[in-house]
């Protein structure tokens, strides 16, 4: 069997994966990144957007090879229709932004990780940790049908939704059903809509979730929604709930669809740990999708950064204990954990509301002033007019 030995290895490219390897390598690890598909950033399971705000800060520059399009803003449309808050520039600042090629936004991610000097295999699945007396060396993995050893003092677990690391690791990622969301998508061709912003469609459309619209150019888009896992009765019933809502509205009359995809999301709360003694977890992985609208792009980014300066601490002292890794603990949880928290209560708080009630609040945060527009602020109109919505988390707003 093929042994590698390097300082660290990540288990997954996507954007999280891609953060890790780069800024650890930047740091000086010798770092090995596997990607058990035969191509970064495909198939694609999003609905591509993301904000402008973040990508500065993690060291992303925009790249007209990966930005599909540029949108003024974002709507909030009530059950009915007849309500909607707008997420303009002139109230959400740069938090507004991007629709993205994701096949060409990862592979631009991992080329970042690569002339960072992170080294790159595709075909290569993880099938187990290795251990010795007790302790994390590796992983077990299988390139191109060959067996393969990779040996390294950190093992990082970017592998999404479905990861396998941290079972192995015993670190609990287990999902309650209520915290699942299924999701269901197609790329539209010749639809009249708005394609300057994006819209997120509230209620019994798509029960515990949203449905949305991400243009893409000037009559297409990605249209889909996320239905709490919890509300469906039979396979394929979330692919019937998009039907629905595509044949009922009068945009879509002439629509003909490019692509289908189908996914599910996690929307729990934050773990308790993502860190043990030689390993970490980052991105969906260490479930740090925002729980209120299903986004894990910019958390993973900035988890996985937090991640790789770390590991490059780790190296140059060759210390990989979790005492040395509560430095990214710390670091993502300043950063991301209270949102998470208060996103994942006002989530649960939200799906449990009727059509009726979402149709008030919509109109009623419509009619308010906002200097600028977040989930928290968002929050706070609503408690001017039903507190009693909120008043479980209030401490969070």
């Amino acid at each position: 069997m093929r042994t590698l030995n390097c300082d660290v290895v990540v288990v997954g490219a996507g954007p999280a994966g891609s953060m890790t390897a780069k800024w650890a390598a930047l740091g000086g690890a010798d770092v090995i990144m596997i990607e058990k598909r035969p191509e970064i950033g495909s198939p694609i399971r999003c609905g591509e957007g993301i904000s402008r705000s973040w990508l500065e800060r993690v060291g992303v520059e925009v790249d007209p090879k990966w930005l599909a399009r540029s949108v003024k803003g974002a709507k909030i449309v009530s059950p009915s229709g007849e309500h909607y808050v707008t997420l303009d520039e002139s109230k959400a600042g740069n938090e507004v932004g991007f629709v993205v090629d994701r096949v060409f936004f990862d592979k631009a991610l991992a080329r970042d990780a690569a002339e960072a000097g992170a080294k790159i295999m595709l075909k290569t699945a993880a099938t187990s940790l290795i251990m010795e007396d007790g302790k994390i060396v590796g992983v077990n993995a299988v390139s191109h049908g060959e067996p393969l050893e990779i040996r390294a003092g950190c093992v990082v677990g970017a592998d999404g939704f479905e990861s396998q690391v941290g079972r192995w690791a015993g670190i609990d990622t287990s999902l309650k059903t209520t915290d699942i969301i299924t999701c269901y998508q197609y790329r539209l061709t010749n639809i009249d809509y708005d394609p300057d912003f994006t819209e997120f469609r509230l209620g019994s459309v798509a029960p515990g979730g949203y449905a949305w619209i991400f243009p893409k150019d000037e009559n297409t888009a990605n249209v889909g929604l996320g239905v709490s896992l919890t509300k469906l009765k039979k396979p394929g019933e979330v692919k019937e709930y998009l039907d629905r809502w595509i044949a009922s509205d009068s945009r879509f009359k002439n629509a003909q669809p490019l692509e289908a995809v189908a996914g599910a999301v996690s929307v729990c709360p934050p773990l308790d740990s993502v860190t043990m003694d030689n390993l970490l977890l980052v991105g969906d992985a260490a479930r740090m999708i925002d729980p209120i609208t299903g986004g894990g792009i910019a958390n993973g980014c900035y988890a996985g950064m937090y991640a790789g300066k770390v590991l490059a601490k780790a190296v140059k002292s060759n210390d990989f204990s979790q005492q040395v890794l509560q430095e990214y603990e710390d670091d993502w949880r300043d950063k991301l954990e209270n949102t998470l928290w208060r996103d994942w209560m006002a989530k649960e708080k939200l799906i449990s509301l009727p059509d009726e009630t979402l149709d008030k609040l919509t109109e009623a945060v419509s009619k308010v002033t906002l200097e600028r527009i977040t989930v928290g602020t968002l929050l706070a109109a609503v408690r001017e007019t039903y507190p009693e919505l909120v008043k479980e988390f209030e401490d969070l707003i």
